[in-house]
This record gives C-alpha cells, structure tokens and sequence, in this order.
C-alpha cells in the first residue's frame, strides 16, 4: 500500500516542479551574460548598514551598468547575516531584510539573483567556537597565530579564521542554506572559499579519523579522507538547494582553481557545479592570458563558463579602486571571444548605496556585450591545434603565452572526447600521463596526429623512458647549471645562426636512427661556481657540439630537449619562443585561423553549429607593467588585418560584428580569406556555411 502511495506522490512532485519550471521567466532559467558580483563584508564596528539602500537607486546601477545578472550576499566573512534569520546572526546594525530587498528589486527588472554563503572564512562562527577552527598539523589555527602577536592599534593584515565544513559547522551551514532557499526567491546559490585541499587537524576531525581508521601521520590518506568530507558537504548542500529550488544554479569557488597536486582536479570537485566561474583579476593575480587557458579546459565539461574579473585595480573588494573602464571593455570583450558569460566584481558601500561611477564604467562594456555576446558565449572552441594541460603553472603558463602571442588558436584536450579534427597535440615540459593517457595520444599519433613535446614531457619516471616514441632514447639529466642552441636551417627563421644561451639546460637524449637533429647543443666548459667562473654571468660555451641535441623531428614528432615553456615563463626571451614556433611549423601544418597581428594581439575561433556559423574572434590591447599591477590603457586601432581560415564548410557569408559589414571573400587554395580594414580592442568575424 505505501508503495502504491508514493508513486502517484512522486509523480505529482515531478510534475509540480515540470510546472513550476515552465512558470518562471525566461531570464531566470538562463545565465547571466552581463554579471556583477557584489561583494559586502561589513564589520559591527561600522553603523547605519544599509541605511542608504534605495530601491530605485540599486535598479538605476543595474540599469546604467546593462547587468542581467547578479550576485547578492545572504552571509559574509564576518559571519553576518543580511537577511531575517534564525539560523545565525544578522548583522547588528542592518535593521531590514537586505537579501530580500536586493532580490525583490532585481527580478522587478528583469535581472537574475544568486546568494552568497561563504564557507571556509567565517570570522564570528570562528571566535564564538574555536573549536571548530581548522588547525594544522602542530594543532595550530594558522590566522589566530598571526593575530595573537598583534598589539592594539597594529594594522590588521589580509586573512580570515579558516573552517572545514565538517561536524557541527557543516550542520550550520547546511541549517542557513535551508533557510535561504526555502524562504527566499533566489535564482541560485554561490557557496565561496571551499577548502579542498586545507587537510583539518582540530579535535573533532582528529578523532573522526581515527574512529575511521585512518592514519593521521599519513598525508596521503588524510588528504583524501578529507576530500570525502568535502565531498559529503557538495552532495548534502546540492541536495539541500534542489529540494527547494530544483532550477537554480550552483557554484562552489575555488573548484576551478586547478593545480597539479590539489583535489579539485584529482576529483574533478567542479562536476557538481551548473556552471563554471573562473575567479580572477588579471591586473595582479597573474595576467591576462590565464583566461584563454582556463575557458578552454572548461568548455569542454559541457557546462556554462563565467569568466570572472573585477571593478578593481589591485585587489578583490578594494574600496576606491578603479580599473578604467576601458580595460573593462577589453576585459569583457574578451570573455565573450572565449566563450565565458562576463562577470565584474564590485564591492558594496556598507550604507547600501551604489557607486554609479562603477556602474557607467561596466556599463561601458557591457553595452558592447550586448551587441556581440550571441557571437561567442557558450560556442564550441575550434582548433586544430591541442594542448595537454598538466596543471604545472610556468609550463602550462609559458607554452600558452608562447602560442597566444603568436596567435595560434587551440583547444585544451585532457577531457575532450573528440579528437577528429585536433592534427596535432602539444604536451608541455611537466606531463606526466597514466598509461590511459599514453595509449590514446599513442592511437592519435598512428591514425596520424602529430605530437609536440619538450623536457620531460610524457616521460615515465620508473622506466626513465618516454611513455610516447619521439625518436630519441633518454640518456639522463643535465650535467651543467645552462647550455647553448645551434640551430639549423629547417628551423632558423629569425633566429641568430650562432649559440644562443638557454638560462635552464637540456635533458640529455640521443637521436635513434632514421630520426633529425633540427638543432645541436653546445655547454660551457664548466658550470659557474666559486672555484670555476668566469666574467660576470654564465660561462662561454665550447667551440664542439654534444651528442646530446637540442631539437629532433622524427615522422610525426618534434621533441625540444629543453623546458621552453617554463623558460619562456620565467625569463620571455622571444629567440626561445621563435624557436619552438619554427619546431611546431615542422609538423603542424594545418591551421584553421591564421591572424596576422602584433604579439599582444589574440585571436581565437569559435563554432555555432546551430546557428551554421564560425566566429573568428580579434583582439588588441597591451598590458603594461604599471607598479604591482598589469594595465591597459593605450587601445590602439589595428589596420589591414588579414585573416585566413580553412574550415570543412563551404563558406557562403563573411561579415564583420558588431557593425555587420559584409566582407569580400578570397580563395588562396583551400583557404578562406578575407581583410578587416579597421579595429579597435575588439573585432570578430563570422563565417556562415
């Protein structure tokens, strides 16, 4: 009978959200393409919170700003509430419900709303329960020992308290996450600072692990133990949020944080995400070519990318601070040619009003957005170069800006399924790939893809052999601290015929038969120490060459025997860079865009299916070194761009957005070709078949 009772009740369930979901407005089942994150974490010590907050005033921003979407908070780092609860605190001095008033007023004008819940920075949950502070393997709270050596008046440094959502910490927030999803009208839920890879050695977690047998002086088997507990944390608050608002989307932050050895990638953490945030502010956290690499491992995850950046000059929820609003274009033009709905970070006035200045100068930009955003946001990245990403920041950093700069499009293929149109597949100096991996670049290379690899790329450390046949056997680690490169013809476009240094030196290998040395090595006659040195810097090389060479090309591989990615990183000489493009050309010759533009120049190409188009995206606006920060500042028109692209369509229309200009179409071969006579910081054309 209970049986029978629970089928039509679940069948009524299904329905009732199937109708719930058709009820609700178009703009608030879709993300956002024009998206402000508000931050507010306001302390007790400032009064009248939110006393300036304006209906009409909070709409107008939004207005003025063309922002379809918005993150509010509901909890900030403070611990505070801005909304009516029970769970938790709201903040002393806010006398009105905040969250509902921000919310209420967005969907009045059609702008989309996610709540803020922070997690792993919760200053007031901290102090109140000490316990529940995560601690070090010493049984230290890392941020309390700072602060216990300040004296009244000492400035306060950057920092929060640290807590792992585990245990009684865990039920509060999955208690205060209830509490916003039942009672509020959220279109979704934005959980920050999730800790994956901060292992938790306070009390209660000690002896949980132990309870569950593991070994608490093992890091390996702690760590994982404590990516499970962050997984039950996703799993339980996914399913809180469902239950009361099964559209709404989700995001954890610091998921699309990737890095060699953390647990976000090792456990992909960011398939419970709906839609992908890329966190960033390329001013001081790294640059502007981050973006491109991480919008392309994330377009393929099949699900909406956010490309995030901020208002900001220097740092995240600075106050005062200013990018110009023509580094916001750049910025947000951007995004959309890399496929990622634009997202700008602001930080609220404590009283509640919003600075209408951030608002003009975002809306500067979104305006633009507007005009292009159905030409790139959500599009299929197209290119017939790969990369294999190893989440080793200086290679992966140094391989991209070396290809960016010299405008060669690719697509990120470690979780791309489909490789049928990928010729050839880069793998940077730090790969190290499981025999899966091996065996299925393995199958590429036979059915004819071509690989590029350099140092210890694809190499196997039990076997001290590569894991791929790159027609060289590897004879050992470097004998001196830099060496020197002698190139040959096949490979010296615009590269000087004589030595050239290289600050890190080569992996030793030796060319197997029928293989070809496209460039040899020379060493110094000694390495430079206090007994042996001479002049000022490195030592001169000999006059021989070694039996060790610098670059071998065998059928379809070329293998550099030096790490250029991480040399190009870390020192940016272009007669590296030069060196591996002309490697590269050896075996890469079929390209789907070619752009002719200065190194500061980007370019990238996107598919549209089912809209029967390409898009072939440009860009132009150096960074300069301003101080801390990279600024831009000079948006210089480019003139007389060529662009050639060999797409399998025919390609009937060509024309130029936002303006929509047709294009007059030139075949040279098997290639489209056509010229843009004009653009400035952003251009893009569309190729429809």
């Amino acid at each position: 009978m209970k049986q029978k009772a629970y089928i039509p009740a679940l069948l009524f369930t299904l329905i009732s959200i199937n109708l719930l979901a058709q009820q609700l407005p178009e703009f608030r089942l879709k993300e956002g393409t024009r998206q402000i994150h508000l931050d507010f974490h306001t302390s007790k010590e400032i009064d009248d919170i939110g006393i300036k907050f304006d209906k009409k005033q909070f709409q107008d921003a939004l207005k003025v700003g063309h922002v379809n979407s918005i993150n509010v908070f509901a909890k900030c780092h403070h611990s505070w509430a801005y909304y009516n609860t029970k769970i938790g605190k709201r903040h002393p001095n806010l006398d009105f419900d905040l969250l509902k008033a921000q919310i209420e007023a967005s969907h009045e004008i059609g702008v989309r709303v996610q709540a803020y819940i922070t997690v792993g920075w919760s200053l007031n949950d901290a102090l109140e329960h000490p316990e529940w502070e995560t601690r070090n393997r010493e049984g230290k709270a890392n941020f309390r020992e700072i602060i216990a050596k300040l004296k009244p008046g000492d400035p306060m440094p950057w920092g929060w308290p640290e807590l792992s959502p585990e245990g009684e910490y865990l039920d509060l927030i999955l208690a205060q996450t209830e509490e916003i999803v039942r009672d509020y009208d959220v279109d979704g839920i934005w959980f920050d600072i999730i800790p994956f890879d901060q292992v938790n050695y306070n009390e209660a977690s000690i002896k949980d692990m132990k309870i569950n047998g593991i070994d608490i002086d093992d890091p390996f088997a702690t760590k994982e133990y404590h990516a499970k507990k962050i997984e039950v944390f996703m799993e339980k608050s996914s399913q809180m949020v469902k239950k009361y608002k099964p559209n709404a989307s989700l995001f954890y932050n610091w998921t699309t944080h990737l890095s060699a050895n953390g647990n976000t990638y090792k456990h992909a953490f960011y398939d419970y995400n709906t839609k992908q945030d890329l966190e960033d502010l390329p001013t001081t956290w790294g640059g502007y070519d981050i973006l491109p690499m991480r919008a392309k491992f994330f377009a393929n995850t099949g699900k909406p990318i956010v490309a995030m950046s901020g208002k900001f000059h220097t740092a995240w929820g600075e106050f005062g601070g200013f990018k110009h609003k023509d580094a916001i274009l750049y910025e947000a033009a951007a995004m959309v040619a890399f496929g990622a709905n634009p997202n700008f970070g602001d930080q609220l006035h404590p009283s509640g009003e919003m600075d209408m200045g951030t608002y003009s100068n975002i809306g500067h930009a979104f305006k633009y957005v507007e005009k292009i955003e159905d030409y790139g946001i959500g599009a299929e990245h197209f290119a017939s170069l790969g990369l294999w990403m190893t989440l080793n920041k200086s290679a992966d950093e140094g391989l991209t800006r070396m290809l960016l700069e010299n405008q060669y499009n690719f697509e990120v293929v470690n979780n791309k399924q489909d490789w049928s149109h990928v010729k050839t597949i880069i793998l940077p100096s730090s790969t190290s790939l499981n025999p899966e991996d091996a065996n299925r670049l393995m199958a590429f290379q036979k059915n004819g893809g071509s690989i590029v690899t350099m140092g210890r790329g694809a190499f196997d450390v039990e076997t001290k052999q590569f894991l791929l046949d790159f027609g060289v056997t590897y004879i050992g680690r470097p004998e001196k601290d830099n060496d020197y490169t002698v190139v040959k013809r096949e490979i010296g476009e615009g590269i000087v015929p004589t030595p050239f240094l290289n600050y890190e030196p080569a992996e030793r290998v030796s060319p197997k038969e029928g293989a070809h040395v496209l460039a040899t090595i020379r060493e110094p006659y000694f390495s430079r120490t206090l007994g042996f040195f001479s002049s000022h810097a490195n030592t001169p090389n000999k006059l021989e060459k070694t039996n060790h060479p610098a670059v071998v090309q065998s059928d379809n591989t070329v293998y550099f025997a030096h790490a250029l990615d991480n040399a190009y990183f870390r020192h940016g000489a272009r007669i590296h860079r030069d060196l591996f493009i002309n490697g590269l050309k050896q075996v890469h010759k079929t390209r789907y865009l070619e752009v002719d533009l200065p190194s500061a120049g980007r370019a990238n190409l996107l598919h549209q299916p089912d809209k029967m188009r390409y898009v072939a995206h440009l860009l132009y606006a150096p960074a300069h070194q301003r101080g801390r920060a990279q600024v831009i500042e000079d948006l210089v028109p480019i003139y007389n761009t060529k662009v050639k692209v060999r797409l399998p369509r025919k390609i009937k229309k060509a024309y130029v957005i936002p303006t929509g200009q047709s294009l007059e179409i030139i075949k040279e071969g098997d290639a489209v070709v056509i010229e843009v006579e004009k653009f400035t910081v952003h251009t893009a054309i569309v190729f429809e078949y």
